[in-house]
C-alpha cells in the first residue's frame, strides 16, 4: 500500500545543498546516475524513479523530480525521495525505521555532498516515502561552476540505515459502561479437605471462562496461617497475547453477621499472570471460628465479583493509527 505525498507529514526544508557537507566515499548503498538531465527536466516528466535497491532488508526506490515535487512547494528545485518498493512482503504490522541521508556529485571537488542528518525516519503503511522538497535550488544546480550538473550528467546518492528496535508496546481498548460479573461457590466439608489446592467448577462470565480457587491452609506466606483465594482465569478462552484490564473483589462471606473477609484490586489477566487474589484473606484461626459465620455446617461460601474494563493487545503500526482509545507504550 503506498501513500500520496498529501497524506505525509511536511518534509525537512533545512536538509538542502546548503547545510551539506563533502567527502570522498561514495553512498554505502545506492548511486543513481542521469545522463542528459536538462532533456529529463524538459520531457513533462514528474519524477524519475530508480532500480530497485536493498538497504536493512528491505527494498528501496529513489525518486528524483527534475523541477521539484510541486504538491510540498518544490518548485525551482531538485527534490529528492526515498520509497519502500514492497511494503506487502512486510508483515501486516509492519514499521520501519531508518536514517536516510541523500547527497549529490561535485565533480569539481571529487567529493559526494551529502546531508548529515541523524534523525529516525519512520517508515509505515500509511508512510512508505520521505524525502526533502528543496533539495538544491535549478539555479545553482544548472550552474556547471558549482560541479552539480557537468556536461549535463549527474549522481544522486542514497543511505539507509535500518535501525533495529525491540521497542514494544500495548493497545489498551476500554470497555463503554463494563458489567459486574459476579459468582458464588459453596464449599462444602471443609474440615475434610485435605488438598492443597481446590477449585470450583468452571463458569462462564463475560467471553471467558473462570475458576474460583481456594487454598484452605493457604498458600506461600499465607500457608499455615490463612485461608488463601484466588480468581482464575480460563486461559484458553483468552487471544493470545492478549490481556484483560479488570478489577476484581474476592470474599468469603460471614454467613452470620454479614461481616465479610475480601480484598480487592485491579490488574491484568494475561497466560502468564491467570490467577489474582489474596494469599493472607482471613486468619485461619478467625476463619475456623464458629462464631465468626465463615463455616456454617462445615460449609463456606465464596464470591468473586469482577469487571472487565478493557481489553489489551500488542500495538502494531496499524492500530496505532486507528480508532484506539488508550496507547500504552
Amino acid at each position: 500500500m503506498s501513500s500520496s505525498l498529501m497524506d505525509m507529514p511536511p518534509d525537512n526544508p533545512v536538509l538542502s545543498i546548503r547545510h551539506m557537507r563533502g567527502r570522498k566515499s561514495p553512498p554505502s548503498q545506492y548511486s543513481f546516475e542521469v545522463k542528459s538531465f536538462s532533456l529529463l527536466a524538459k520531457a513533462s516528466i514528474e519524477k524519475v524513479t530508480s532500480e530497485e535497491f536493498e538497504a536493512g532488508d528491505c527494498k528501496w526506490s529513489l525518486s528524483i523530480y527534475p523541477t521539484g515535487n510541486k504538491r510540498r512547494a518544490g518548485e525551482g528545485h531538485v527534490s529528492i525521495y526515498l520509497a519502500l518498493t514492497d511494503p506487502s512482503s512486510l508483515p501486516l504490522d509492519w514499521e520501519v525505521n531508518a536514517i536516510v541521508n541523500f547527497s549529490l556529485y561535485n565533480f569539481h571537488e571529487d567529493e559526494y555532498v551529502t546531508t548529515q542528518d541523524a534523525s529516525t525516519r519512520r517508515f509505515h503503511v500509511l508512510k512508505t516515502e520521505w524525502g526533502i522538497a528543496k533539495f538544491i535550488d535549478l539555479h545553482t544546480f544548472y550552474d556547471s561552476s558549482n560541479g552539480y550538473l557537468i556536461e549535463d550528467t549527474c549522481v544522486f546518492g542514497a543511505e539507509v540505515f535500518v535501525v533495529k528496535t525491540t521497542n514494544k508496546g500495548d493497545c489498551l481498548s476500554m470497555i463503554k459502561e463494563p458489567a459486574t460479573l459476579s459468582h458464588s461457590w459453596k464449599f462444602n466439608n471443609y474440615s475434610l479437605a485435605n488438598l492443597d489446592k481446590y477449585e470450583s467448577p468452571p463458569f462462564l462470565a463475560g467471553d471467558y471462562k473462570w475458576k474460583i480457587r481456594v487454598y484452605p491452609n493457604g498458600t506461600l506466606e499465607g500457608k499455615g496461617n490463612s485461608i488463601s483465594m484466588f480468581l482464575a482465569l480460563d486461559t484458553s478462552t483468552l487471544p493470545p497475547n492478549a490481556k484483560l484490564l479488570m478489577d476484581y473483589t474476592v470474599r468469603a462471606k460471614d454467613q452470620i453477621g454479614g461481616h465479610h473477609a475480601e480484598a480487592k484490586a485491579c490488574c491484568k489477566f494475561s497466560h502468564s499472570s491467570a490467577a489474582w487474589g489474596s494469599r493472607q484473606l482471613v486468619a485461619l484461626a478467625k476463619f475456623k471460628d464458629p462464631s465468626s459465620g465463615f463455616l456454617v455446617g462445615d460449609s463456606c461460601i465464596l464470591e468473586a465479583e469482577f469487571r472487565v474494563l478493557g481489553l489489551i493487545n500488542p500495538l502494531t503500526a496499524y492500530r496505532a493509527l486507528s480508532n484506539v482509545i488508550v496507547d500504552i507504550h
